[in-house]
């Protein structure tokens, strides 16, 4: 009987993949290949979620190693966001802090964006319900946030560049949060572009020039990690960047990091690297875990900030 209140549970809750279609969505398709691609990704991220909200313990989740290499770290982050919703509308708790400390941790980047997805969905007042402990990562939560505002709400957040804040985390002061959000509308841009470099650069060419370097930010992580490109269209991306190159680089450094710590690199992660930071996927991951070491308590500005300072620094 309970094995099948978690299939109904899961049937219920998991979206139709049709909802994350290019057509669906209204996002620009550069061609066949890639628009397989990038739907690939929101097939892998449902897939995650479903085995999370119907997993009998959390061993049950490991069957997500099956999935594709390229895919895979899509699945785990959908994993994320479907225990960060069981505890934030189901009893017992604690879902979500188990996945991080367990079949998450490879994966600890996506999986913090993936809690963000879920706070898309839970009312403000159940975020405290989800677990999200590491004080630096917890940034990620909100890059999350917003990938999915750009992603399932793209005319208001990214045709029409609105700004909605959150107060959230609750103990930093100052305009932070809309910056980590920010990141990741840069990030679902990727997506809404269909992966062509230009019409990438235009749609960021439309926002406050305040939040540019943000938005490339999120770019570089989505063009390196979600792929979809050629080296062409890399280097198209990189000469749109200009003056935000270091940012763009960051952004690559981040994505190569979590993919290396996954053991999920693939061909094109070093295509990307060479391009957005000139060097290997390793070397833009040691400057990512050096750089770190030794962060100050968030202040004026977060410590997560500084973090990603301290790296585009080395890009400059």
């Amino acid at each position: 009987m309970a094995g099948l209140w978690r299939s109904l549970r899961a049937q219920l809750m998991t979206p139709d993949t049709a909802e994350t279609t290019m057509s669906r969505r209204g996002f620009h398709v550069k061609d066949e290949p890639t628009r397989h691609r990038l739907e690939s990704v929101g097939v892998s991220f449902l897939t995650g979620f479903r085995a999370a909200v119907e997993a009998r313990d959390d061993a049950d989740i490991g069957r997500l190693d099956l999935i594709e290499r390229q895919f895979r770290g899509f699945a785990y982050e959908g994993a994320a966001m479907g225990y960060a919703i069981l505890d934030g509308v189901a009893p017992g708790g604690g879902r979500t802090n188990r996945f991080l400390t367990g079949a998450g941790a490879p994966h600890i980047y996506m999986a913090y964006v993936g809690i963000g997805w879920a706070y898309a969905k839970l009312p403000r007042w159940r975020w405290s319900a989800v677990a999200a402990p590491d004080p630096l990562l917890r940034w990620l939560v909100l890059d999350g946030l917003g990938f999915h505002r750009a992603y399932f709400e793209t005319d208001r957040f990214v045709r029409r560049q609105e700004v909605a804040p959150v107060p959230w985390p609750p103990d930093v002061p100052g305009d932070y949060p809309q910056r980590a959000i920010d990141q990741g509308i840069g990030r679902a841009s990727w997506f809404v572009a269909g992966a062509d470099p230009d019409v990438a650069a235009q749609l960021v060419e439309r926002f406050d020039p305040a939040r540019h370097g943000d938005l490339w930010s999120g770019l570089g992580l989505a063009a390196t990690y979600a792929g979809g490109a050629d080296p062409d269209d890399l280097k198209k991306l990189s000469v749109h960047a200009g003056r935000y190159r270091p940012q763009l680089a960051q952004g690559s450094a981040f994505a190569a990091q979590a993919r290396l710590r996954a053991g999920l690199v693939t061909e094109h992660t070093p295509l990307a690297t060479d391009v957005f930071c000139g060097c290997t996927p390793e070397e833009a991951a040691v400057i990512t875990e050096r750089e770190r070491d030794n962060l100050p308590p968030d202040g004026t500005e977060p410590a997560y900030e500084l973090w990603r300072q301290r790296i585009q620094a080395h890009f400059v």
